[in-house]
């Protein structure tokens, strides 16, 4: 084996990854195609997921776009999906990736911005626990108007910040020395503690505001890709969307805020961890520093950046284009008015977003499988076969099962063309639609926290240069997501169960919210 692994070729397969994980990859590309033989490929489409979400789970050892990808090719060559396929699930997300290759890039050239405004209220917020909150609640509210992803992108931003001014002194370099925040080696040894300490305290905020991103993505028409879609398919505006997730959204929400409390207060699932006095100390005095020695020309430059992200909130929360091209226009102005303009500069901004656009586009082949295997059909066919309030609570509740193995985006499509397909055979009528269109929306966005995969801003956040350098793993994110899976989903599930038919029946009598039968013709399903 030794010698095997002394193989040049060998050694240059998946690069450093561990060998028992290159061993791994190989086992799967041979096994495959000898399941596919034996069980066909409806086994075969199962299996290829499960394989999938171990390389997401193994990021820390091996980038899963090379491992991912080799099994999405393979797929392809087994015949499992097309290329024909993999083209129209990418063409189908180009929103979202317009928005990974452009708004992300964009916050880029806002992060000086975003480090002012977070170090002030680091220094001056010694609550733990309230701090926490503060990032959970700002990731609620900026995910309503913005979106995850963007958000999620801030909180990257924030954190790489963050960990990169203390890395540099805890190695013994002063604020303005050049430094590799990658490289452990040059930490003093008396630092490595406190290092230790930071990397928990970063976790949970991280944690914490990533699934405020999701408590507030929710709740509006612009927070998740998925929202759009169902919106534009029930015909409603942004407030009406937001009156009809109400009942479910607002309780979620509430208990969610109320867990960040409750993790912090019991130290539990990995959240607790305190800012260190010495780390706290170095985050003032490179406030104080950056305060003291900030030229006319880069305070300039924090003006110019507050009137973008003004032209970002404005331009977002009205849907005036697409998430994408607002970013590129992010771009175009915070480069041209703070003096941006050599290309290498401009460059390193889209070095975060990249490869990780490139593993959506190989997360989209899977779901391509998924699609053409209709490997989720059983699970479709049964909810749809339910009656009364089960099948909305079912339908919750498979929408977010479904949602965190997949890709919430995907299941949210798939389930909305079901009842646009119900409705117009006359199975359904038009206010199980409404509820029916509920449900999907709120169990696609609210379990699927459970796992990176089932949330883009989440997966997002685990491949991002912030997760290694706060060993941030999927086993430990899945963990840490674990108790606001528990809370939010069950609230989530209560609420459409005993809540969501009586308020919506209550803003129907009070006329917020039209039946829309003028739309669709629904008043068919009890005749047929």
């Amino acid at each position: 084996m030794q010698r095997l692994f002394s193989n040049p070729y060998v050694r240059n397969f998946l690069g450093n990854a561990p060998e028992w994980y290159k061993i791994t990859i190989v086992g799967f590309l041979i096994l495959n195609p000898i399941v596919m033989i034996i069980a066909g490929p409806y086994a075969m489409g199962w299996i290829l997921i499960v394989q999938f979400i171990f390389t997401l789970a193994m990021a820390l050892k091996c980038y899963p776009l090379q491992p991912g990808g080799l099994l999405a090719l393979q797929a392809v060559v087994l015949g499992l999906t097309s290329p024909e396929s993999v083209y129209h699930e990418i063409q189908g997300a180009l929103q979202v990736i317009l928005l990974l290759i452009f708004m992300v890039a964009g916050i880029f050239f806002m992060k000086d911005l975003l480090l002012y405004i977070f170090t002030k209220i680091l220094c001056r917020v010694r609550s733990k626990v309230l701090l926490a909150l503060l990032f959970s609640m700002a990731g609620a509210l900026l995910s309503a108007f913005l979106d995850a992803l963007t958000v999620i992108a801030v909180v990257i931003s924030i954190g790489v910040g963050f960990y990169s001014i203390y890395h540099k002194v805890a190695s013994g370099k002063e604020f303005h020395q050049d430094h590799d925040h990658l490289d452990d080696d040059q930490i003093d040894p008396l630092n490595r503690e406190d290092l230790i300490e930071f990397r928990a305290f970063l976790r949970g905020l991280m944690m914490h505001a990533a699934v405020g991103t999701a408590l507030g993505g929710v709740t509006t028409l612009v927070g998740e890709p998925q929202n759009i879609i169902i919106a534009a398919r029930a015909n409603w505006d942004f407030l009406e969307f937001f009156l009809r997730m109400a009942p479910v959204t607002m309780p979620v929400l509430v208990v969610g805020l109320l867990t960040v409390v409750a993790l912090e207060k019991t130290a539990s699932f990995g959240y607790g961890g305190k800012l260190p006095p010495k780390v706290q100390q170095v985050i003032f005095d490179y406030e104080t520093y950056e305060d003291e020695k900030r030229t006319p020309r880069e305070k300039a430059a924090l003006v110019v950046q507050a009137l973008v992200g003004l032209w970002l909130v404005v331009g977002l929360m009205f849907h005036m284009a697409e998430v994408g091209l607002i970013g590129l226009s992010v771009i175009v102005l915070a480069t041209t008015f703070s003096g941006v303009i050599e290309e290498h500069r401009i460059g390193q901004a889209f070095q975060e977003a990249l490869p990780f656009t490139a593993l959506l586009a190989v997360f989209f082949a899977i779901v391509a499988v998924i699609n053409d295997q209709n490997l989720f059909a059983p699970v479709t066919n049964y909810v749809l076969a339910l009656d009364g309030v089960n099948r909305i609570t079912t339908f919750y509740a498979a929408n977010g099962l479904l949602s965190a193995i997949s890709d919430n985006v995907f299941v949210a499509t798939v389930y909305i063309s079901e009842i646009d397909a119900a409705l117009a055979s006359g199975a359904i009528s038009r206010d199980v639609y409404d509820m029916m269109a509920v449900a999907i929306n709120t169990g696609t966005n609210i379990p699927s926290v459970a796992t990176p995969n089932g949330q883009a801003a989440f997966l997002f956040l685990l491949t991002s240069a912030l997760a290694p350098l706060i060993r941030l793993s999927y086993g430990r994110m899945v963990l840490m997501a674990l108790p606001y899976t528990i809370t939010m989903t069950l609230t989530g599930l209560i609420a459409i169960h005993y809540f969501l038919a009586p308020a919506t029946e209550a803003m129907y009598d009070a006329g917020i919210i039209s039946h829309h039968s003028n739309i669709i013709q629904s008043e068919m399903s009890d005749s047929h």
